[in-house]
């Protein structure tokens, strides 16, 4: 760890290694004449079980998750929900499904109308999202063949017998049959793309921290440097207040890049003295600049596991990662184009949330996913204390809106019909849960959502975008009420995408970057 002054300076500070992190020190050190630093709380990834596909379910809770944790949620009985997040080079795409969709185009046109930029609808966002992928299907105009992730379309070969069969019920009722989640529509059916290269999966340290990227002279990664604070003069951000071992460094910068994610980014601001002053006084810090809605507008993706079968077959483990194939609907199952409303999820083994105990044992059973895309209820986190060591008290606000509660029932009725299709017939021995109790009116059926529902792990919009005043980023990502503080990561989205946001948190970081070069 360096200690002189010099070595402690930067043009440009990125405080976070994770999936946006490492893009933006490959892309901004591309210039030479720029010296770039990357400030990363874990390091480079050791447990080999990461790069196995289908070990995604298990390795949560590990030396490199932060494992956060709500508080009580009243809308999923009460329950406590684990947040894995990655603390380690690459961040959560080590944690993550290593599905790759990147969103409808409604979604984008919402980001475009709340910003006042056209480069955040689709059309200005697709150059990006190309950018940063690599398909292993012929280049066209939606699929790049020269980016650094690799994206996998399964093939016939690779798909498990189940999921080939559950892609067939859904067309027989109705549903398109998709080539992938990335097209110009997204409600149908399509095997997940997926960030796997040669059998491994792929982070974007991996990606874009390549051997010739390292060996560039401007580029210095920090390991093992979590960020305290940011140190304030006026209204500059002139360092990061940075723990190693039992000492803390100021690493100083002209410009410095927040890329901490939607819990990261919002609670350094919050330790830093920069958020709602009440919350601050609560957690013993002084109140620097006030915004109010630093941390607010906390959303996530919920799946609930679930319509869970035993098999009246044996179910072979997944050539890929047990969730192979995501079907994207509306609320009105005839309509077949524009954005969906709901997901159903095949996964090839007995996934079940921490309230059931009789899901059948692997090998024997499979379960249907199913949830909302975009979800409209609303919560917030904030810090306890001025330390990194003080818990985030997050509340997510899980299903608090009508809307989400009727949706999820919806894709509960989805699932279920998709189950007792006469594909999916010679699969089933039993259906394990719900159980006909918990389908006599709604409130049964929300009272078996409530105890079956888990998080998809992507919390956004803590430092949403937006052109009102009230939003804590601009367009450009700069930073409102500081001179030189940008934020990139999903932090910065104003309102989720109907699929996984890792897609979308690449693009963001490609874009933006791409606006810093030129």
């Amino acid at each position: 760890m360096p200690h002189d002054s010099d070595a402690l300076r930067s043009d440009i500070l990125i405080l976070g290694g994770g999936s946006a992190g490492c893009i933006l020190a490959n892309r901004l050190s591309a210039d030479p004449s720029v010296k770039v630093t990357l400030l990363e709380a874990g390091g480079w990834a050791k447990d080999p079980d990461i790069a196995k596909p289908d070990m995604w379910p298990f390795i949560q809770g590990r030396e490199f998750d932060w494992d956060f944790e709500t508080t009580p949620q009243a809308g999923t009985a009460g329950r406590v929900h684990r947040w894995a997040r990655g603390r380690v080079l690459g961040g959560s795409s080590n944690l993550h499904a290593m599905f790759h969709v990147r969103g409808h185009r409604a979604d984008f046109a919402r980001w475009a109308e709340l910003s006042g930029d056209a480069r955040w609808s689709y059309d200005g966002l697709l150059p990006h999202f190309k950018a940063t992928e690599t398909w292993n299907i012929p280049e066209d105009a939606l699929h790049s063949s020269d980016g650094p992730m690799p994206i996998m379309l399964p093939d016939e070969t690779q798909s498990h017998p189940l999921v080939k069969d559950y892609i067939k019920g859904w067309v027989a009722l109705g549903m398109p049959r998709l080539r992938d989640h990335c097209g110009e529509e997204l409600i149908g059916t399509a095997p997940n793309a997926l960030m796997i290269r040669d059998g491994k999966r792929v982070t974007t340290a991996d990606a874009w921290l390549t051997p010739d990227v390292l060996a560039r002279p401007n580029l210095t990664i920090v390991e093992q440097a979590p960020v305290r604070r940011l140190i304030l003069d006026g209204t500059r951000a002139v360092a990061a207040e940075v723990h190693h071992g039992t000492e803390l460094l100021r690493y100083e910068a002209d410009e410095i890049i927040l890329s901490l994610g939607a819990i990261g980014s919002p609670t350094t601001l919050m330790r830093s003295g920069i958020g709602d002053p009440e919350r601050l006084a609560e957690a013993g810090v002084d109140c620097l600049i006030a915004r109010r809605e630093i941390g607010k507008n906390l959303h996530d993706h919920l799946l609930a596991a679930g319509n869970i079968y035993r098999a009246a077959r044996d179910i072979i483990p997944s050539k890929l990662q047990i969730s192979e194939s995501l079907s994207y609907q509306a609320e009105d199952p005839t309509r077949t184009e524009g954005r969906p409303d709901i997901v159903v999820g095949c996964v090839v083994a007995p996934s079940a949330s921490e309230m059931f105990d009789n899901a059948p044992e692997p090998g024997h059973g499979f379960t249907l996913l199913f949830g909302v895309t975009n979800p409209t209820s609303r919560g917030e986190l904030t810090i306890t204390g001025p330390e990194l060591s003080d818990p985030v008290t997050i509340d997510p606000n899980y299903l608090a809106t009508e809307r989400d509660r009727h949706l999820f029932r919806v894709a509960l009725d989805r699932a279920r019909k998709i189950g007792q299709s006469a594909e999916l017939a010679p699969w089933i021995a039993e259906e394990v849960q719900p159980t006909p109790g918990d389908l006599t009116d709604e409130a049964a059926m929300d009272a078996f959502i409530a105890m079956a529902a888990i998080t998809h792990h992507h919390p956004v919009a803590t430092c949403r975008m937006g052109s009102d005043g009230a939003a804590i980023v601009d367009s450009n990502l700069k930073m409102r009420g500081l001179d030189n503080l940008w934020i990139v990561d999903a932090s910065i989205i104003p309102e989720i995408t109907a699929g996984p946001i890792h897609a979308a948190v690449m693009a963001i970081a490609e874009s933006f970057a791409s606006a810093r070069l030129g």
